[in-house]
């Protein structure tokens, strides 16, 4: 028992935030690298305790070391706690930047910056790990801090993004700050925020911006993780009216259907994962607001399943990019005779992330159809529609980039060891999580079941209030 009296939470925030400091003032790329893999490795360990502590509390709603959290006893509230929500993200965050690092090639070290990594995992750690709402909104505010910098660096076009995450930075503290005052006006300025963080339509052209002009591991590591549906559960979830939810499964489920369309005819690689990418995690969004237990199970199912498989599938274009240069899906590539290996993951990604059966997100998008049929049938036929756009997307690609033609090249493109290690982790999570799906719903249910009590609690607390201003 002695994972539960270890502040694991807090180890794997301050490794990478220390281990940034340490590896900016290392000049060897290498080694820059092999410490960043070590310390993100270790990370990885302590989200893993600390999830396994949750689970060994004896209680489904127990709060793992919270009586260790240092930072709690010194702000005399709980900050970095780890609950039923957060306990999977974590470990899939320090996944998605370990096989990140992993995947990078030796010949792409000198312009990957291994610090600014390290130090955009132990943002997102914290804020996966936070639940206190003011702590939430910084955290938000900083994360998009690294992104900026690095246009900066790469002197590339900064404006958009500029734009939309100050606007997004600004609704966000307003709706913070106001919450006291009107809760209804809180909501909605903080669904406001939340839908400019997610892309969703017309508020995504930054998303897309990113991908055009940041590093592809950049905008991968940024976007894969949904922090905008962490913070729609968090702050908006608790206080927000019904039609203030039916609105962002309304705006998401619009967004799904369009992003799913233009994935069909995008020419460049990484737009059409953008695009992919904005219809999925729309999808995720609209099984949030829907606020019932099968929505919510559903809706985070859908995250993990997205989050592993289209964090696969971009690292499958990141890989073929960094041997081939930015992709044109006008013509036919014809890789698959180079790297077969690649091949296969970008089908059992692409298709998991469709909810394919046999893969994780198969289950997800079944409960997600069944959760949304039942209160707006109209809404599961569209989730359909979308599901299909997607796999012809995904298949036409694969056509693209994999066959077609025979290519004929001096250079050696097949897979590194670290690669291969970075591929077959992700092949066994999504189909190991597809044909033993059990454990994940469970787990995915008990968190549906803690947010809708904790709704039910703050909306009936509110209504006093309510009743005393009128």
């Amino acid at each position: 028992m002695t994972v539960l009296h270890i502040p694991w939470i807090e180890l794997a925030i301050l490794l990478p935030l220390v281990g940034a400091f340490w590896v900016r003032m290392l000049r060897n790329p290498d080694s820059a690298r092999e410490h960043s893999l070590w310390i993100s490795g270790l990370s990885l360990v302590c989200t893993c305790a600390a999830w396994l502590s949750l689970d060994t509390s004896g209680h489904s709603s127990a709060l793992a070391g919270e009586q260790w959290d240092y930072v709690a006893r010194w702000l005399g509230r709980d900050i970095f706690v780890v609950d039923e929500l957060s306990a999977p993200l974590l470990p899939l965050a320090a996944l998605l930047f370990l096989l990140t690092e992993l995947a990078t090639l030796r010949t792409k070290v000198r312009r990957f910056s291994f610090a600014s990594v390290l130090t955009r995992e132990a943002i997102l750690l914290a804020t996966f790990a936070c639940r206190e709402p003011w702590a939430i909104a910084v955290l938000l505010a900083i994360g998009t801090i690294p992104p900026w910098l690095e246009l900066r660096e790469r002197n590339k076009p900064t404006r958009v993004y500029v734009l939309h995450m100050v606007l997004f930075i600004g609704l966000l503290l307003a709706g913070m700050a106001v919450q006291s005052l009107n809760a209804q006006l809180a909501a909605v300025l903080l669904m406001a925020a939340v839908l400019i963080r997610s892309g969703i339509v017309p508020l995504h052209c930054w998303m897309t911006d990113l991908f055009e002009h940041a590093s592809f591991g950049t905008a991968l590591l940024f976007v894969t993780p949904m922090v905008g549906a962490y913070a729609a559960l968090r702050l908006v979830l608790p206080i927000a009216p019904d039609w203030v939810l039916r609105s962002i499964a309304l705006l998401s489920l619009l967004t799904a259907v369009y992003a799913a369309c233009m994935a069909l005819v995008q020419h460049e690689a990484r737009r059409f994962f953008c695009y992919l990418f904005l219809s999925h995690s729309s999808l995720v969004l609209v099984g949030l607001e829907v606020a019932t237990t099968i929505g919510l199970t559903a809706a985070l199912c859908v995250w993990l399943s997205v989050g592993l498989s289209l964090a696969g599938f971009g690292l499958t274009l990141r890989s073929v990019e960094a041997r081939t240069g930015r992709l044109s899906l006008d013509q036919f590539h014809g890789l698959y005779e180079h790297m077969p290996m690649l091949g296969i993951l970008f089908l059992v990604t692409g298709l998991g992330s469709i909810g394919f059966p046999g893969t994780l997100g198969f289950v997800g998008t079944e409960l997600l159809l069944e959760g949304v049929q039942s209160i707006y049938p109209l809404v599961g036929t569209a989730i359909v529609a979308v599901a299909a756009l997607n796999g012809l997307a995904v298949l036409q690609a694969y056509f693209r980039v994999f066959t077609g033609v025979r290519h004929v090249t001096s250079i050696d493109l097949r897979l590194r060891w670290p690669e291969q290690i970075a591929v077959l982790i992700f092949t066994a999570l999504i189909l190991g999580g597809g044909l033993y799906p059990q454990p994940g719903v469970e787990s995915r249910y008990h968190a549906a079941v803690k947010l809708i009590e904790i709704r039910q609690q703050r909306l009936a607390a509110d209504q006093p209030l309510q009743a005393l201003n009128k």
